[in-house]
C-alpha cells in the first residue's frame, strides 16, 4: 500500500467531518412519497430493467422525497491507536449489528441503484421504508463482518471499490481480494467505482481521468463481468465541471455526502450520510429521519 494513499484517506477523514456537519442542511423536498402501501414487498425487490428509462428533468428529480442512504467505512472494534476523528468512521462490530437489527425491526427495506434510478426518473414504486446501504474503500471487514450480517436480514448493499487497495494488506486495515469482490457481486450486491487511490475528484486534470476513472472501471468490470454505472466521490467532494466526464463514461449516478444536491445534475450529486461510530441505533434512527 502506498503511503500516499493512507495519507490521503486520513486527510479525507477531516474533510468528511466538515462535510458531515452539514448533513441536515438540505431540507428534503416532498412532492412524492417513497413508501408503497404493500407491506408484503420483499426486502430487496425484483431487479428493475432500467435500460429504456428516460432521464427526467432536474426539477422532477429534486421534487421527489429523498431515499435515506447510509455510508459506512470500517466495521471493527476500536483500538487504542484510533483517534477521536477516526472513530467517527469506524463502527464497532456489535454496534453495527445492532444498527442493522434496528433497521430491520423498524421495517426498513434495502434497495439497490436500479430501483433508485427508476424511482427518481419515473416515480416507480419502492418498498415501504426504503433505504440504501453503501460501503466505501474496499475494507476486508465489509466482506467478513458486513456481508454475513446483511445476509441474515435479507439485505443487499452497494460497495464502492478503491482499486489500488484490492488484495492489499495495510498497516491499519486489510482489503478485499478480487474473488471476494466478485462474490459480493454474484450474490446480488452492487459494485461501484471509488477511483484508483482516493484522489480528490475536484483536482482531476489531464491523465487523472484515465487513472482515476477509466482504469478502475475496466478492472472492476473484468472482476465482476458487469458494467460500472455508479460512482462515489472520494471524501464526498465533487465539482460540476467533472460531471460531464462521468456521463461520458457511462455512469448513471454519482454519490456525494451531505452537501446540497446540484440543481442541474441531481443524479450525480445524490446525498448520503455517514453512519458515525459514535451513534447508537437510536441515534442512527433519528439521524435518518432528520437528514432525509
Amino acid at each position: 500500500m502506498k503511503n500516499g494513499v493512507l495519507t490521503a484517506i486520513t486527510a479525507g477523514v477531516i474533510l468528511l467531518a466538515s462535510c458531515q456537519s452539514n448533513s441536515t442542511a438540505e431540507t428534503a423536498k416532498t412532492a412524492d412519497s417513497t413508501e408503497n402501501t404493500n407491506t408484503n414487498v420483499a426486502t430487496t425487490a425484483t431487479p428493475v430493467d432500467v435500460s429504456k428509462i428516460k432521464v427526467a428533468d432536474a426539477k422532477t428529480i429534486l421534487a421527489r422525497k429523498q431515499v435515506p442512504i447510509l455510508c459506512y467505512h470500517q466495521v471493527r472494534n476500536w483500538k487504542p491507536t484510533d483517534g477521536k476523528v477516526g472513530k467517527d468512521y469506524i463502527v464497532e462490530v456489535q454496534n453495527f449489528k445492532d444498527q442493522m437489527k434496528m433497521l430491520a425491526d423498524s421495517g426498513y427495506h434495502t434497495i439497490l441503484p436500479d430501483q433508485l434510478y427508476a424511482y427518481l426518473n419515473t416515480g416507480a414504486a419502492l418498498p415501504s421504508k426504503p433505504i440504501m446501504l453503501t460501503f466505501d474503500d474496499t475494507d476486508l471487514d465489509q466482506f467478513t463482518i458486513v456481508n454475513p450480517t446483511l445476509k441474515k436480514l435479507g439485505y443487499k448493499a452497494v460497495y464502492f471499490i478503491m482499486t489500488v487497495s484490492i488484495g492489499r494488506k495495510g498497516k491499519f486495515v486489510d482489503y478485499m481480494s478480487s474473488d471476494q469482490i466478485k462474490q459480493l457481486s454474484d450474490e446480488g450486491n452492487i459494485i461501484g467505482s471509488h477511483t484508483y487511490d482516493h484522489k480528490n475528484f475536484k483536482k482531476y486534470a489531464g491523465k487523472d481521468w484515465e487513472e482515476q476513472l477509466d482504469k478502475p472501471t475496466k478492472r472492476l468490470e473484468e472482476i465482476t463481468g458487469k458494467k460500472m454505472t455508479e460512482f462515489a466521490y472520494p471524501f464526498g467532494l465533487w465539482n460540476a465541471e467533472g460531471i460531464p466526464e462521468l456521463k461520458k463514461r457511462g455512469f448513471r449516478m454519482a454519490f456525494q455526502l451531505s452537501t446540497k444536491r446540484d440543481e442541474k445534475d441531481p443524479l450525480f450529486t445524490i446525498r448520503r450520510i455517514i453512519a458515525s461510530g459514535y451513534w447508537s441505533p437510536k441515534t442512527l434512527s433519528n439521524s435518518i429521519k432528520n437528514s432525509f
